[in-house]
Order: C-alpha cells, then structure tokens, then sequence
C-alpha cells in the first residue's frame, strides 16, 4: 500500500490521510489536480495510466480517486515550500537566457572570443557565495596560526588578494580560492590532530614516549626566475621573479608571480598535479616543472634558481612532499646519511650536530633541507675507546635532539676500536630483515685487529645493503700494505647472502658502501702541499692522492665510485684547532712525517641500472678533538618492495621466461680446460648452471676465448612473472672451471633492460676478488606474458635529467658519479656495418683485459681470431646494445711498452655517460685526461693516444719470465719521444710480487699461497 497527505497550498490544515493500493507491475503514475470535495481545498491526487498508451485491461483501470482512509497513520507536519532566492542562479539565468543570451550571441557572431554577459550574469550569482568563500577562508587563516603556522602566511596572502582583485579577474578569482579552500579544508584536520597529539604528549608528566613524531617539516619559499624563450617575446620585459612555495605537510606547491605595485599572482598546485621535474644538465640551476592542466594536457615552465643548492633542495623537497602522499605502502627511495671519523682514541664532544646535520666544508646540504630526518643513519669511527652502549646511546641522544625522533639500532659491530653503527628510523624498523655482521683483522701478521673491518649487512625490504668501516695500514710509504689490506677485507668479510661465497662482497649487494680511514696519502712535497691548501686548490693536491693513482691502475676499489672532493685534507690537524696541520710526530724511531691527506673517504658500488645520488660530502669545520675531521655523506637510494603478486601464481601459459641464445667470454688465464657458468639471482628458486662450453680458442698463452651457444644455456624461471617484479631484477654470472670449480669472473647484468619480445645484448666485464679478469657479453631476453605487463613509474624516476642539453658548462664534468657496474644500452647506428667508420670499444679494445699491474688502455686492434669484429655483433644480436662503464682513465704507458707496439694506434674509444642519463655523444677526440677533474667521481674522462697491444703486454710480461725471444719491434716515428708520467715507470710492474710472498698463478696476488695454477702461469 502507498500512503500520503495531501496539503492545501494556503497554508491551511492538512487534509486527512489517504491510503493508495500500489498500482500493477508496469503502470506509470501522473498527478492531477481536483476538487472532489467542497470543503476540502485542492488536492493531489494519483492517477494511473498503462504503459505506452496501450488500453488498460480488465478491469478497467480509468481514473481512480482514492479517498482517505480513517485507520491510517498519522504522518509528520509538513514542510513549508522554499521559494527561489531573489538573486539567486536560478533567476539570474532566467534572465540571461531571455535577454542577454542573444546579445552574446550577436557578439560571437561578429568575431568576439568571449561572453561579457554570460560572465557578467556568473559574477552575479556568485556574490553570495564568494562572501561565503572569504568567511571561510578567514577562519582558517585563524585556524593554521594555531595549529598550523608555517601554512598560515599563504592563508593570508590569499585573502589579500582577493580584497584587491576585482572586474574581469573576480570569477577567476574565485575559482582559484575553491581550489585552494579545498585544499586546505583537506591537509588542516590532520594538522590540528597531531598539533593536538603533541601539545597533549607535551604536557604529561611522565617523560615522553619512545616513539614520537618528527616536527613538521616548514613551508619553505625559493625565491625563482621565469626562464623565457627567444620564441616567447610577449613575455619579455615583463618582470618574471616567482616565488615557488613548497608545503610539504600540506601536499602543495604555490607558484606566485610578483608584479608591478606590489601586486602577487598566484597558482596552487596539489603534488598529483606536478607531472615532473626535468634538471637542466648545462645550466645547473635551472629546473623545468611539468604541472597538470587537466588530463590530456601538461604545460612546462623553466625556473632559474639562485644556486645549484637550491635547486637540490627544492627537488628534494618535492621528492618528500611526494612520498609523504603516495597512495604507496612502501617507499621507493630512502635517504642515507653515513659518516667516518678518527676519533683519536678521544671521547667525542657532545656537540656533534655539524657533523650529523651536514654542516661544513665541500658539498653540503642547503639550510633548507639539513634538519629534514635520514631514513638510515650510519656511522664508522676508528680509534674509538668509547664503549657500544655508551657510543649508541650518545648518538641516539644526538639524534633525537636533531631530529626528534629514536632511531633504532640494528647493528652494531666492533673490532678493538673500530665500529660501525647502524641506526633507522623507527617506522622501517619492520622493513629491516637478514641482519649480519662480521670483522677482519689486518693488523701484524693478520692477527692483531688495530688494523682491519668491520661490516654490517641487511636487506631493507628487496634491496640489499652492505657497509664496511676500515682503519688500513698507515704509513706515506705503505700503499702496497694498504692494497693488500684492501684485497684481504673484500676476500674474507663474511656478509650476505651465503649462497653467493662465490662472488666477493663488491657483488653481493644492492648498493655496497665503504667507508673509514683508508689512509692514502698525497705523494708531493709538504710546502707545496700547505701552499696548495692555502689558496684552495685541491686539484692538484687530487691528481697525487694515492688512492686517486691505486683505483686508476686498478689495484683497488674496481668500479667503485667517490663523490667530487671540494674540500681541505682531513688529517692530520692540530688537536683544538682547524687551522693548523702537524705533519711532524716523534716516534720511538725517530720523527716520523705525516703530510696533510685525505685519509678518510666514502666509495660506494651500486648494481646497474639502480638508482643512487650523492647529495653531499664533506668535513665538519668545528669537531677539533682528533686531528681528524669527521666526514659526511649523504645519499637518495632507490629501494624495492617485497613483491606480492596481485594476480596471484602463473598459469603455465602466464609463466615468464629468461632465455639466452649465446654468451661469450674471454678470461685472463693460461689453462685450457672446459668451463661452465652458474647463474645467481634472488627471483630464482635455486641457482642454475649451464653446460660446458662449446667453442673455444686463444692466440695467446695468457688469454682464452670461450663461448656457449642455445643448446648449451639453461632457460631461467623467475619465481614472478610480473614485469614489476622482474624489472627490479639481476642476474648474477659466474665463469668457473671443470677440472677444478673455481671461478675465473664474476659479474651482474640488470634484467630491466633484457624484457621484451626481441633478444638484447649485454656486455660487461669479468672481475675476481678485486682484480678485473676479461669480458663478457652475450644475447638474452626477459619474456614477459601480456597480461603481466603491468608497471607503474617509481618516485625517483620522476625527477629526470634534460637529454635534449648536449653542452655542458666549462670546467667539472656534470654528470653524477658512475655507479660501479653501469652499462648504457644504446641503439647500434646503421654506420657501425661499415668498417670505415667502426669504433672501438672496451670488447674489442685488447687492452680492456688488464694486466697486472698494467695501466688500462685503449689499444691497436686485435686480430679477428681472438676478438670478434667490432663492426659485426654476434649471431642473434638484436638492435640494442649494453655497453660496459668506461675505464678509468689510465696514466701514460712505460716507455718500454710503447717501444714494443708493432700496431698502428688507434684513436680514443668513445666514451659512455652514465645509465641513461643523457645520450651517447658521436664517438671523436677525448681531451687529455686530467685526473682531477672527473676521475675521483667516477665519470668519465678522456683518452691519450697513447696505447699498445696488450698481446704485446702479454708477450713481454712470458719474456720476463723465459728466455726472450726475437726483438721487439720499435714504436711507429710519430709517437717515438713522447714525454710520459711518473704514475707508472716500471714494466714489467713491480706490483707482480707483492708484500706478504706467495702469489696466485702470477696474478701477483701476494699472500695467498696458490701458486703454480694454470690461470697465470708460473705463479
């Protein structure tokens, strides 16, 4: 049954109740009005009708008129009728519909591009609602100065501003302050909550809870320049200074134009709307920001910033405001903060804030961003007498001072008075798994730990980390001591997963950091160096550094990367002062000298294709205890989830599959056994082997060339199919022997670059505890079903490099420093089929495969039996290619050496930036290489035409050893002559035999006992 009242329109009692029987399935209803009864005023009454005009059937369904019924229920008063407000939209459109609609009309007619009327009548009607808009906006301007302060001086701005806009900018206006209101009506709720939160937690009693919120993070304001185009000459002359306002709290950045008579101009954009930022590579303080204008389209806008700092900090800003509200469960990317310091067997001043905050000398963080809390904090003290817990917990005290937050330790390792400290933030601290730790002593004899490491290592979430802490052998005159401390550490640390004891630790890990006092020196006079210092020219000082020398001749730190130094030596100072250095110290034997040096460094090697930025290094100027200075590190680390599969386990057709169609390699060693490869990886179930190799040749005793085809190479199946998951993955190869399973190179390749229908080629090098020992390359591909192909862009990837800038500025290189396993995957130009214009590569450079000892080269080309044509890729080669990381640039080569090329020499190999940073530069003419300017980062550098077969190297190094055969042939006239460096004046090297006796197969590597191996000969 159906029920209803009927009213009177006059206001007058209601009518009695009536009761309706609902009509038949399929009836529609009308309402009619009539007057059945003459007492009774107007009434409303239901008719019903058949659908679609059909005759009703029986029984007749005409007019029915239902009376009412005296047992129904009385219902509620009735509720008075709201007329339409006078101004309101409702008449006001009427209005303009009748009249003014055809004057809009004729004037779009004749050429007009807009509607004054239309406008007119919308100004109009809003009235009301802008007034309603200003009272809102006053409250909470009320409201952000008591919960929300840095929010509040916006608030402000905007009311202003709409006191002094008005006429054709009033709708405009408006539809900005909703914009805004929204914005702010969204973010304060919460604001007020954890203001609230605090003042209650602030005002207990009871000393404050463990775990605490970290202070919010204030609105920050960069004060910025319109970079205007030649093609946009409207804009010129017209005052283009901005203020770009970023609210991380609030999720918001407000762009304001500052015009004339002090008036603003303003945009507000929430952090889904900025779409990118695009760093300019020429100018370094120029940023492009892409804002969302609606879903199909963007707009970009270029801002000149006052320094290159600042533009750091504004991207780190917004790379914040963005975490801090993604629809993400995990993060993407995480901030590492990590410091080495020499205490001096001193206890460490309460005040350690500069050293914790970043505040010094060389690359700091701007003002702006230091306070902002790191994710994991790790810190590396040598000659430390403090004891763990009392060590942890004044760090802890530090860093809740600093940060209000209680980071939690995860680790903590000591060797006498080395330790390495390991503390995160307490909302990762459930993301932290398969902790471990482990120590090595190098000290005399290897058994006393006053010289050696420790190390820690962890997965945080998928990503592995590993951090060693070092004291090395000190000493000007030690650095064969300090290399083979180097080489020990890296063979014995015990970190990691165990399944990969194969591979040492340089390859075990996501992103490996080493830190501590590795007490390299500077090779040059003391006066010279104080002069140096004096007027802060570190270049110099840079190119003698022997750590500097070590990595370019490949003796340590293979495919390690360092941050630019741009700051003084960090020993050895006079304790209380920082103005002095004391390179005298008295000894029982005798005065001993210690030239001022940069004994305490951060390196770090990071796998392919990963993400990692170095945003600081430097000392602190005010820490004065020791006679070192602490030194900081901080760094943007791209990071992996624990996948979960939202598709569930794949069907058999849904599976994906790595498969390779051919691997090449070339080892350096003299055995001629069969070999085989074994394949690493953490989305296999197992580790995986191939079958032996099916080709195999040498033209030289020291060098063999093996190669696999399909039929030997295992197909892989990942755990997860989803390209998500897998575009996060490596591969990790090892090449070992059959006689005796040992592995002759190990090396990681980035599967993100392998997925695709089509087979890619990789290409790297092969390296064994330490020491570089041939090539590798080959033909794989990742397939991925279809309905896996899912992905989604990652936090770090939404900050990109401008490719479209070739130049660069005058001076440093700009690009970042080089990870240590990076490769660039380039398309193969048509002209490589042409062997006029075929370049060399580190593959078919022959000097690529170093030496002991040797300095690495670019070299004369190598006969086509031992090294495949440069200009043909191999069977199955698709249209990419993975190319390795350029060497370090190599000093000059012995004059013997150049003596003994029979070759022409061949130009400079082209050099390769980093992974995907910009685009591979046309191969031409390096400058000459100047070791300060790009070699400590990492990067690349340039090439001399000096160079020579390294079949002539390895001729010459079997003739050190046997009789020598015929003479060498003389170096070509144009060449004979040259002046070369110091940096190597021995051939063959003195670094065959090393400290310690023993050697490995004449590798050289001394105090390892494995000689007489057939890798290297004689041993």
């Amino acid at each position: 049954m159906v029920s209803s009242v009927l009213y009177s329109p006059q206001g007058q009692s209601p009518c009695p109740p009536m009761v309706f029987s609902a009509p038949p399935h399929g009836l529609q209803c009308s309402i009619l009005t009539t007057r059945p009864v003459p007492l009774c005023p107007p009434m409303v009454s239901i008719v019903l009708y058949s659908p679609q005009g059909q005759s009703p059937s029986a029984p007749p369904w005409s007019p029915v008129f239902y009376t009412h019924h005296k047992a129904s229920p009385p219902l509620p008063p009735p509720r008075p009728p709201v007329a339409p407000a006078a101004n309101g939209l409702s008449t006001i459109s009427h209005e303009y519909l009748k009249g003014s609609y055809a004057l809009d009309l004729q004037a779009v007619k004749q050429g007009a591009s807009s509607l004054p009327h239309l406008n007119k009548t919308l100004v109009s009607s809003c009235k009301r609602l802008n007034g309603e808009v200003d009272k809102v906006l006053s409250g909470l301007e009320i409201l952000s100065k008591v919960f929300d302060q840095q929010s509040a001086f916006m608030v402000s701005k905007m009311i202003q501003q709409s006191v002094n806009q008005g006429g054709d900018q009033e709708l405009e206006n408006l539809v900005t302050k909703l914009a805004i209101l929204k914005d702010l009506l969204s973010s304060i709720e919460k604001k007020a909550l954890k203001a609230v939160q605090d003042l209650s937690v602030s005002t207990l009693s009871s000393p404050p809870p463990l775990t605490r919120h970290s202070k919010t993070i204030p609105v920050q304001a960069f004060e910025v320049k319109l970079d205007v185009y030649l093609a946009d000459l409207t804009k010129i002359g017209k005052s283009q200074k901005h203020s770009l306002s970023v609210d991380v709290e609030g999720g918001m950045l407000v762009v304001m134009k500052k015009m004339k008579d002090n008036q603003e101009d303003w945009n507000t954009f929430t952090h889904h709307k900025i779409r990118q930022l695009i760093k300019s590579q020429r100018v370094q303080n120029k940023l492009g920001i892409v804002f969302e204008k609606d879903k199909e389209k963007s707009q970009r806008k270029d801002f000149i910033f006052a320094s290159a700092k600042k533009r750091e900090a504004f991207c780190q800003l917004l790379q914040l405001m963005k975490n801090k509200h993604s629809n993400q469960d995990e993060p993407d990317m995480i901030s590492i903060f990590i410091g080495t310091w020499n205490m001096g067997s001193v206890p460490s001043p309460k005040a350690v804030g500069s050293w914790l905050l970043c505040r010094g000398l060389g690359k700091t963080l701007d003002e702006m961003t230091v306070t902002i809390p790191h994710d994991l904090y790790v810190f590396g003290t040598q000659e430390n007498s403090v004891c763990d817990r009392e060590w942890v917990d004044s760090l802890r005290t530090a860093l809740k001072e600093h940060t209000e937050l209680d980071y939690k330790p995860i680790a903590v390792q000591t060797l006498w008075n080395i330790k390495i400290a390991v503390l995160v933030k307490p909302e990762h601290e459930n993301r932290i798994s398969h902790v471990g730790v482990s120590s090595v002593k190098t000290g005399i004899a290897n058994t006393l730990g006053n010289k050696g490491a420790v190390g820690v290592s962890f997965m945080f979430n998928g990503t592995s980390f590993g951090f060693v802490n070092c004291h090395l052998t000190s000493g000007n005159e030690k650095i064969g001591r300090r290399n083979q401390n180097y080489l020990d550490i890296l063979r014995l640390l015990s970190l990691g997963d165990k399944q990969l004891s194969s591979f040492d630790i340089s390859l075990r890990f996501t992103h490996l950091f080493w830190l501590g006092d590795l007490n390299y020196r500077l090779d040059m006079d003391i006066q010279e160096i104080l002069n140096y210092i004096n007027r802060k020219e570190f270049d110099p000082l840079l190119k003698v550094d022997q750590l500097n020398l070590e990595r370019e001749k490949n003796k340590v730190f293979l495919r390690f990367a360092e941050e630019e130094i741009s700051y003084p030596p960090t020993y050895r100072y006079e304790r209380g002062s920082r103005d002095t250095y004391v390179w005298q110290k008295q000894k029982a034997t005798g005065m001993r000298t210690n030239v001022p040096s940069w004994c305490d460094r951060i390196l770090w090697k990071s796998y392919p294709e990963t993400h990692i930025v170095c945003n600081s290094y430097g000392c602190t100027d005010d820490v004065v205890t020791s006679d070192h200075s602490p030194v900081f590190g901080t760094f943007e680390v791209g990071v992996t989830s624990q996948f979960v599969s939202k598709k569930g386990l794949p069907k058999s057709s849904e599976q994906a599959y790595i498969e390779f169609e051919n691997i090449e390699a070339i080892v350096k060693t003299a055995s001629r056994t069969k070999f085989f490869i074994e394949f690493y990886s953490t989305c296999l179930e197992e580790f995986k082997k191939s079958y032996e190799n099916d080709s195999q040749s040498s033209d030289n005793v020291n060098f063999l060339r093996v190669g696999w085809s399909n039929k030997q190479l295992t197909t892989l199946k990942p755990l997860l199919s989803e390209i998500e998951y897998l575009q996060d993955q490596h591969l990790l190869l090892t090449v070992k022997s059959l006689d005796g399973y040992e592995s002759y190179g190990e090396c990681v390749v980035a599967l993100k670059s392998m997925i695709g229908s089509t087979a890619q080629q990789f290409h790297t090098y092969l390296s064994h505890r330490g020491e570089e020992t041939g090539n590798i390359r080959g033909s794989m591909r990742v397939r991925v079903p279809a309905e896996r192909m899912g992905t989604r862009e990652r936090l770090y990837e939404w900050i990109s490099v401008d490719k479209d800038e070739t130049g660069g500025p005058k001076g440093r290189s700009t690009l970042p420093p080089r990870s240590g396993h990076d490769y660039v995957k380039a398309k193969q130009d048509s002209a490589e089929g042409d062997p006029s214009t075929c370049k060399n590569n580190s593959y078919n450079n022959p000097a690529y495969y170093i030496l002991e000892g040797v300095p690495n080269q670019s070299a004369a080309t190598l006969s086509s039996e031992l090294l495949p044509s440069p200009c043909s890729p191999p069977a199955g080669a698709g249209s990419t290619l993975n190319r390795p990381p350029p060497d370090f640039p190599p000093p000059p080569l012995p004059k013997g050496a150049l003596e003994m090329a029979d070759t022409p020499f061949s130009k400079p190999r082209p050099l390769y930036p980093d992974l995907a940073e910009v685009k591979i530069p046309a191969a031409n003419s390096s400058p000459a290489f100047v070791l300060g300017e790009d070699f400590r980062r990492g990067g690349p550098g340039g090439l001399d035409d000096q160079s020579c077969s390294v079949l002539q190297m390895a001729k010459t190094l079997s003739e050190s050893e046997y009789p020598p055969p015929p003479r060498a042939p003389s170096a070509p006239p144009h060449l004979r002559g040259q002046g070369l460096g110091d940096a190597c004046r021995t051939f063959p090297p003195r670094g065959g035999v090393r400290e310690g006796g023993g050697g490995e197969g004449g590798r050289g590597e001394g105090g390892r006992g494995e000689g007489g191996r057939e890798r290297g000969g004689e041993g």
